[in-house]
């Protein structure tokens, strides 16, 4: 398991009005080294167990990203109210 550094940022995916403590997704971009770093390391982790966190770099983010964005995982909701 890589080294998790102390100094991130996390950023909550959650809706604007959301309260209680969640669980939620949080996103963490490690450091870069420039703007078109696609090997930089991006964090990702739950409320519910801040210890347990995934690792993966911001080229596949960005993908997993823009997938969304495009419908790519609506099956995964099907049937789910809003």
């Amino acid at each position: 398991m890589p080294d998790i550094p102390p100094n991130l940022t996390w950023e909550r995916a959650a809706p604007p009005e959301a309260t209680g403590p969640g669980p939620w997704i949080e996103i963490a971009f490690g450091e870069s080294q420039g703007a078109d770093d696609g090997d930089a390391p991006v964090y990702i982790r739950e409320t519910s167990a801040p210890d347990n966190v995934v690792t993966t770099n911001r080229r596949k983010w960005d993908a997993f990203v823009l997938g969304v964005r495009a419908g790519e995982f609506d099956h995964f909701v099907e049937g789910l109210e809003a």
